[in-house]
């Protein structure tokens, strides 16, 4: 298991691993890790013959400074847990000026629409602060494959758009939703919940299953509004937004219409934590 912090190393790394055409598999991620980052590092070391995953808090995606303070890093548990699925891993763990070169600001991107949908309206500037880090970070790797998570559903869309826009050579592959055995997506800010959160957070998987089952008889408002309501007497869950949209177009829907896929989409806080999660409707 080696671990880089500087870009220029692992590159050299990584073009001596070109020059033998071996492919490269590629886990961007943020730390914190839990079983759901250990299955795309499982999926990327399945079809690649080397795996890089990076460890990178990306300042520049954050619009809330507390919450950017606050996100777990826990760089040796990585390691540790990396180690567990495969010790032939390269972990890349850069600085922010290793990244940034001392300019931390985000490049403006132009994502055809997706980035102004759900996540967008909510947190100004988050997919610009995604696209940098990302596009620098594919720069740097130059992998074959890149996988990603469909609980950041958004996210994997834009990421496919940003492949597609700048030319880049690299195939995105979207990767299920890991749960907990109570339903609730993973994801790094579990972490911060307290007891009583968790036994409240499986109530955004329950009311998206309910709204699944829902989509097949009733229309996208009335579900909508049905789900507004679900929340509107939880002490411990805020409901942020709950929207069903196209997934090519992502934006939100009063009524379906044939041929065309549909995820219903929720942002909900449990405190002063933001937990989002998705589900497939057809």
């Amino acid at each position: 298991m080696e671990v880089f912090s500087d870009k220029e190393q692992i590159a050299h790394v990584i073009e001596g691993f070109k020059e033998q055409q071996l492919t490269i598999g590629f886990v961007p991620t943020m730390g914190a890790l839990h079983k759901g980052h250990l299955a795309l590092v499982e999926k990327a070391l399945e079809n690649n013959n080397k795996v890089v995953v990076s460890v990178f808090v990306n300042p520049t995606q954050f619009n809330n400074v507390d919450d950017l303070k606050k996100y777990p890093r826990t760089l040796e548990k990585d390691v540790l847990l990396l180690e567990t699925v495969s010790k032939d891993i390269l972990i890349f763990a850069p600085s922010v000026d290793d990244i940034y070169e001392g300019n931390t600001v985000s490049q403006h991107f132009n994502f055809d629409g997706l980035e102004h949908e759900m996540e967008g309206k909510f947190r100004e500037g988050h997919f610009d602060g995604v696209g940098t880090v990302v596009k620098r970070l594919f720069e740097i790797v130059k992998p074959d494959n890149a996988y990603f998570g469909e609980k950041d559903f958004q996210q994997l869309q834009i990421i496919k758009k940003l492949v597609s826009k700048y030319f880049i050579p690299v195939n995105v592959i979207g990767c299920k939703i890991h749960r907990e055995t109570n339903g609730l997506a993973m994801s790094s800010r579990n972490t911060r919940l307290t007891e009583n959160q968790k036994k409240q957070a499986p109530f955004i998987y329950k009311t998206l299953k309910s709204a699944k089952k829902f989509f097949g008889t009733k229309s996208a408002n009335w579900i909508s509004k049905w789900v507004d309501t679900q929340f509107i007497n939880n002490e411990v869950l805020k409901l942020e937004y709950f929207i069903i949209a196209d997934i090519n177009s992502l934006k939100q829907i009063s009524r379906k219409t044939k041929n065309t896929k549909y995820r219903a989409f929720i942002a909900v806080y449990a405190g002063d934590i933001r937990l989002i999660d998705n589900i497939a409707l057809n």
